[in-house]
């Protein structure tokens, strides 16, 4: 399968296009607020916000090769031109459960944190077309030895589930894994945490979702009679942590219910004229870099604005969905392996 073919029907398509435009979307308020004269004590508070990892310096080398990119013409004298290379973006959207706070937001009593949605952004040359390739966190991987912050490494590990490399190494173990199962760089990585996805949430003023069938889920905490409802941050993040008591209690389930909060997040975004009202866009913009982990790249206002002013000519018609190509693995009916060499050839496209 290349990456222009689809493999799910035009409703799924949509949710997973809309978690693209998320992602935009929220850096982009963020990066907003550098032009709008924000007091300087402001945007130095927005600027710490932002957490960082400096994933290069820690795998160095012996990683897959970078894009060639186009020098841009010198001796002007107007202000530098925006990127226009191809870029990779390893966005993961981590889930801590771990202490009293996180448990009550629906965390259940797991210790640590993991990666629930990985998603390799490609943004091609020119940066008007992109195209987003979700990985399955329950697809068996080889996790290939990373480096540790406290010094040391992991050991390589066969057959595992792909989100235990953010859960061993943080990170910089998820860049070295997405890495080495597809042989393409990550040029940056971008992290969003779920906690602070609440604060975003109650930032906006909440959001009203359709569910089509009841939610009973203790783990979760999330109670919901078929319908729609307004929910707050707290109540949102739940609904995106459910998988239990729908469907087939499987993450298929719980992918359905993102994709129907992330276009109710996009709904309640455009409702929000953050533009005109500089309070609620810094509210919002406070509540997104709390909740950012970036690599060193993009760790700053004026990095991400760039990002977001360079993807302006990207719309949602010129954006490709689709999810590596899986198979059930032979080992275990509940989690996945890549399927090839389609997979392999899908990689390849991104190059």
């Amino acid at each position: 399968m290349t990456r222009h073919e689809e493999q799910d029907d035009p409703g799924r398509r949509t949710g997973r296009r809309s978690t693209v435009l998320k992602a935009a979307g929220l850096t982009l308020a963020a990066a907003l607020v550098v032009g709008i004269g924000t007091a300087g004590w402001a945007y130095r508070h927005l600027d710490d916000n932002i957490k960082s990892v400096d994933i290069d310096n820690a795998l160095g080398d012996n990683r897959p090769a970078k894009s060639v990119t186009t020098p841009a013409p010198s001796g002007s004298a107007t202000a530098a031109p925006l990127p226009t290379e191809a870029v990779n973006i390893l966005v993961l959207g981590s889930d801590s459960r771990s202490g009293a706070a996180n448990q009550a937001l629906g965390g259940g009593d797991s210790t640590g944190a993991r990666s629930d949605t990985a998603m390799v952004v490609h943004i091609d040359a020119g940066r008007t077309t992109a195209t987003v390739v979700s990985i399955p966190r329950d697809t068996l991987v080889t996790r290939p030895s990373c480096p540790l912050s406290g010094g040391g490494s992991t050991a390589v590990a066969y057959g595992v589930m792909f989100n235990t490399a953010y859960s061993v190494g943080g990170p910089v173990c998820a860049v070295k894994t997405v890495e080495s199962i597809t042989d393409v760089r990550m040029d940056h990585y971008i992290e969003v945490d779920f906690s602070g996805f609440a604060k975003i949430v109650d930032a906006l003023g909440g959001v009203t979702v359709t569910t089509v069938e009841d939610i009973d889920d203790d783990d979760s905490h999330l109670h919901l009679a078929a319908g729609t409802h307004h929910l707050n941050g707290t109540k949102a993040l739940a609904l995106a942590r459910t998988r239990h008591g729908i469907g087939d209690g499987s993450d298929l389930g719980r992918i359905g219910l993102q994709q129907t909060l992330v276009k109710a997040l996009l709904a309640q975004i455009a409702a929000t004229d953050l533009l005109t009202s500089p309070t609620e866009l810094y509210q919002v913009a406070d509540a997104v870099t709390g909740s950012l982990t970036t690599d060193t790249g993009l760790d700053s206002l004026g990095e991400l604005k760039e990002l977001a002013e360079s993807l302006k000519g990207l719309s949602a018609d010129h954006l490709q969905t689709v999810t590596m190509p899986v198979v059930t693995a032979p080992s275990d009916p509940n989690r996945v392996v890549a399927q090839e060499p389609a997979a392999s050839e899908l990689w390849a496209s991104l190059k």
